[in-house]
């Protein structure tokens, strides 16, 4: 109970700064989540000492202890979430379609399958309509400078102007 507890802190402070820039939410992160965070982790050992192997809760500490940098990155990566609900509502309509992935053909089709919907589902992640992304990507990476792929990622990436349309 203690636990969720501390862990509910974080997330009403993450509800607070949610709409934020993303400096805006590094900051405020730094000045009150840090000092959550450190006490968790600390307050988490010291319960994980008192308890043997097989107490109940001994394995989720556990679990959580030797993934805490994974944790804790929210803190340093403007860009994270401490959930992971965004991804797994993403997820969900490609989950419920897997029976028809089955069928993908070999294993080199299931890869690419799931390749090209993992960019879907980032492009939407990032407000970007995934056809017209996929199209133009599609279309300048030829021709595109290998230094700057990036700029074709769906978090980067504009599409072309209306005047470079009707040239």
């Amino acid at each position: 109970m203690e636990t969720v507890a501390r862990i509910d802190l974080l997330f009403a402070i993450e509800h607070e700064i949610n709409g934020l820039s993303a400096d805006a939410r590094c900051q405020v992160r730094q000045e009150r989540s840090r000092r959550l965070v450190e006490d968790l982790r600390v307050w988490l050992g010291e319960q994980r000492v008192r308890l043997s192997s097989s107490a109940t809760v001994a394995k989720p500490i556990d679990y959580m202890l030797r993934r805490w940098d994974s944790f804790a990155s929210f803190l340093e990566d403007e860009r994270a979430c401490l959930s992971n609900n965004a991804a797994e509502r993403a997820l969900r309509g490609f989950a419920l379609g897997r029976k028809a992935w089955l069928f993908a053909g070999s294993s080199r089709g299931a890869e690419s399958a799931a390749a090209m919907a993992t960019l879907i589902q980032t492009a939407k992640l990032n407000h970007v309509d995934p056809q017209a992304w996929l199209a133009d990507a599609l279309a300048r990476v030829a021709e595109h400078p290998n230094h700057r792929l990036d700029d074709l990622l769906p978090w980067n990436w504009r599409p072309p102007s209306t005047t470079a349309i009707a040239a």
